[in-house]
């Protein structure tokens, strides 16, 4: 394929020059906000679900056809938040493998989750042969992807025929007052409870700073779409929960 047929890059939004520069700085950006934080986000990301992440995880995955048995990929696994409800639903004939570029953020799943095999990598050039899983999620990771068309093209590749996907994610309120109270809850109010609830690590008030700036910016949940379906995915869907909580489902075509 020449230059000019390859497709152009789909950054999940644009670039954020307070908080990095270029893709290279972006990756190590996160992987070092991640690593720092990492003892934290837990703690701090139930305040931000208010209690109701886990029970919503579990649902959503259900919701995408997880039952016992499968084989998952979870991309970004982060500390294990989605790997978690995995392992309870694929249960001992089943297995959960969690991918994430974060040293720190891999160290602390790897001590909640034994089941869970935990691996160093990218989910835009995953380290998995093709054809190995029946299901790959990823939980409010895809604004951290470097080239979502890159990153969806792995996806299809590593499931196999018939494979389903699941992607969880916050997108911005369509409405002003809306967005304006979002962005005031993570910009002003989150840090605070974060440092009333965990070690107060200074990275983690700049990590869910950095989380409004992605959702604010981030591409219109129609481009998510589409990128799928570009990258051969089909039954293409999304369910909305309280507005802002967003899922995409898709499988992979039988036959490719």
């Amino acid at each position: 394929m020449s230059n000019a047929d390859t497709p152009a890059a789909l950054p999940p939004h644009p670039e954020l020059p307070a908080y990095y520069r270029g893709n290279h700085g972006k990756a190590a950006f996160l992987r070092r906000i991640f690593d720092d934080a990492a003892g934290d986000y837990d703690r701090v990301e139930g305040v931000l679900a208010l209690g109701s992440g886990r029970w919503y995880r579990r649902r959503a995955l259900r919701r995408a056809g997880l039952h016992s048995g499968m084989r998952v990929l979870d991309v970004a696994a982060g500390t294990g938040l989605v790997a978690r409800e995995a392992l309870r639903l694929v249960g001992s004939t089943g297995r959960v493998v969690g991918v994430d570029p974060s040293v720190g953020m891999l160290r602390q799943a790897a001590a909640a989750l034994p089941d869970l095999r935990a691996v160093l990598g990218l989910g835009e050039a995953l380290p998995m042969a093709d054809g190995q899983f029946d299901l790959v999620s990823m939980g409010y990771a895809l604004r951290h992807l470097p080239d979502l068309r890159l990153a969806f093209a792995e996806f299809y590749r590593v499931l196999r025929p018939g494979g389903r996907l699941c992607i969880l994610e916050i997108t911005r309120p369509a409405g002003a007052v809306g967005r304006f109270l979002l962005g005031g809850y993570f910009k002003a109010l989150l840090p605070v409870l974060s440092r009333l609830t965990a070690t107060a690590s200074p990275q983690t008030d700049t990590l869910w700073r950095y989380y409004w700036e992605t959702i604010d910016h981030c591409v219109a949940p129609e481009v998510v779409m589409q990128s799928l379906r570009d990258a051969g995915f089909g039954d293409v869907r999304r369910i909305v929960s309280l507005g802002l909580f967003w899922q995409y489902t898709a499988i992979r075509p039988d036959g490719e």
